[in-house]
């Protein structure tokens, strides 16, 4: 189905190509959101200092943890969204819609006050040293108060990704980023405002790009339509969205909790491991981005496909995304492994933070190509509407041996080396659990459609 040149069909017609099409703007997308953060770092590094570039990495995790759940609900409206779609529904699509962008008001007003609250305990809690902490406060709490402005952005994004649009959203990102970086550099070398300023900058872009996708979404002349005097909760579409999101969001949060413990243990190796952490972990979340970006694509085409019944199609999808997400992954990951000193520079010129990034950077680039694999499986069977087991085991098979590495083997080989070499392991272990999961729900969709069908 498709209503305007935005649109991307994705039930007819070939397939590699339009999930070229669609993934590529949603790829830039991702990376721009990242290079709020980048510009973040860049700007702090150079003109305030390696204390204030510790305080701004300090956050991130935290930052993930308190976001990633809400996030991954807008996962259960993208689903939900392209269900209806695909299949016509104009009126549950519509109220999909209103109820979502409600949701996202509400967990972005949440999210504000828990931030502001709670940042210095949750700080505290993760061990972060008294030489950056009031600057690691100041900069979560400000940057937290622009949560409902963030969680808008992202539900209505998600809604247009739901019916083939990537390229809108990609544009407003390319506009608030544009002023997140003017900002950046006046507040901070102008007005010497330094992680405040970098953290208002960041609100500011925020706030325009909810404004764009919500102004998108109110102009739209289709079943997606935003109607202010509509918005509100609809209990039956909140539940749906809910069967989704919330395994997707529990998966993102608890995994970003043992990023935290990861944080945790950087920690203690002083602010110098602190900083090139950061700096590589900056890099290696745009290899993250994009092969998320295919993820989110596997997912959007099989929930279209799914509401319309088009199995065989289903199983290519997933396939052209295993090879796809698996030569970009390659791709760029094999680039920041041999570029990772030049790249590390933009961040920094302290020879000590670059040589702690080269070592984080050598156990998470190369091998990404087994996230990506390990994120398709349950984006497709969230794409079916199927994301409790696949969240059971994304917990267990990451979360669970990062556990047991950092408290179990870590403390004999303490070498940032040692500690990131968890992630390619986890990687491995919870691809073989989650393919055969797949296999056990593909077979159970396919009988229960053919069934409806015959």
């Amino acid at each position: 189905m498709k209503n305007n040149k935005y649109e991307i069909d994705m039930c007819n017609g070939t397939l590699m190509d339009k999930l070229i099409s669609f993934s590529l703007p949603l790829m830039l997308s991702g990376i721009l959101q990242l290079l709020f953060n980048a510009v973040d770092i860049i700007v702090v590094g150079r003109f305030t200092g390696s204390q204030a570039l510790a305080a701004v990495g300090s956050t991130t995790a935290l930052i993930n943890i308190f976001t990633n759940l809400f996030i991954g609900i807008s996962l259960g409206a993208n689903v939900l969204a392209a269900r209806f779609y695909a299949s016509g529904k104009e009126k549950e699509m519509s109220e999909t819609v209103h109820t979502s962008i409600t949701l996202a008001l509400i967990s972005g007003l949440v999210m504000a006050l828990a931030g502001v609250l709670l940042a210095r305990f949750a700080l505290n809690l993760m061990g972060t040293p008294n030489d950056v902490i009031d600057q690691s406060v100041l900069y979560m709490r400000i940057y937290f108060l622009g949560m409902p402005f963030f969680m808008l952005y992202n539900y209505g994004a998600a809604i247009l990704r739901a019916v083939g649009d990537t390229k809108r959203p990609l544009f407003f990102l390319v506009i608030s980023g544009m002023t997140n970086a003017v900002l950046n550099l006046v507040l901070v070398i102008v007005f010497h405002m330094g992680v405040a300023g970098v953290a208002i900058g960041t609100i500011v872009s925020q706030l325009i790009s909810s404004i764009l996708v919500l102004r998108c979404l109110y102009t739209s002349n289709t079943s997606y339509r935003l109607y202010f005097s509509k918005l509100g909760i609809k209990t039956q579409y909140l539940k749906q969205i809910f069967q989704v999101g919330i395994p997707a969001g529990i998966q993102s949060t608890v995994i970003n909790l043992s990023n935290a413990l990861l944080q945790s243990s950087v920690n203690s190796f002083g602010s110098v491991a602190m900083a090139g952490y950061t700096a590589a972990n900056n890099i290696f979340g745009f290899l993250y981005m994009s092969v998320n970006a295919v993820t989110q694509s596997c997912m959007s085409f099989t929930s279209q496909n799914y509401g319309v019944k088009k199995l065989k199609r289903m199983d290519r999808v997933l396939l052209d995304c295993m090879i796809l997400s698996v030569g970009v992954a390659l791709t760029l990951g094999c680039g920041a492994y041999f570029f990772g000193p030049e790249l590390l520079k933009i961040y920094t010129s302290d020879a000590d933070v670059i040589r702690c990034g080269v070592e984080v950077l050598a156990f998470t680039t190369v091998p990404y190509f087994c996230c990506g694999i390990m994120d398709l499986l349950p984006g497709a069977l969230r794409g079916m509407g199927y994301s409790g087991v696949p969240m059971i085991l994304s917990i267990i098979g990451t979360v669970g041996t990062r556990i047991v590495w950092i408290f179990g083997l870590f403390p004999a080989h303490r070498s940032l080396s040692f500690l990131f070499i968890s992630y390619p392991v986890s990687w491995i272990l919870t691809i073989l659990m989650q393919a055969v999961c797949f296999c056990f729900v593909r077979k159970h969709v396919h009988q229960s459609v053919n069934r409806d069908l015959a």
